[in-house]
């Protein structure tokens, strides 16, 4: 979908399967205001199976499991690619006792903050990234991920 705002285009592709959309009503459009508000322009970001999640952690990280999310940086103007487990989000989400789609909507504003450069290998970039994170969700109405 190209959304046209005042100063150019927004690409956002979302791809989701029956199971993420069934479970998840108002998925997309959620997902497409968080991923704009977080700063991304040309993205595709897919719902999959922790299976196929698993199988990139493993090509790209050398880590034999699924991950929440994986963001992969494009080039040029595309900004990148972002992936979320469904079966590790809903667990998760259970596990921390938040609504799936808000933890799935945090998934998605921290894969493009890595997309923007942003990382969390230190703690004060941590702190940075996830400062960045909540006042994103809190547009939204959706609590502080991090308490």
């Amino acid at each position: 979908m190209s959304i046209k705002p005042k100063t150019g285009s927004i690409d956002i592709h979302i791809q989701a399967n029956r199971q993420w959309l069934t479970t998840l009503p108002g998925l997309k459009k959620a997902v497409k205001e968080v991923a704009i508000a977080a700063g991304a322009c040309n993205v595709t970001i897919r719902f999959a199976e922790d299976i196929e999640v698993a199988k990139l952690n493993h090509d790209f990280r050398g880590k034999n499991k699924p991950t929440n999310v994986l963001s992969f940086p494009g080039d040029g103007e595309y900004q990148g690619d972002i992936i979320l487990a469904r079966e590790t989000v809903f667990q998760e989400a259970t596990a921390q006792k938040k609504p799936p789609l808000h933890h799935a909507l945090h998934l998605v504003a921290h894969g493009v903050l890595h997309l923007l450069g942003y990382d969390h290998m230190n703690s004060k970039d941590a702190t940075k990234m996830e400062s960045r994170e909540i006042a994103i969700l809190k547009k939204f109405e959706i609590d502080n991920p991090y308490e």
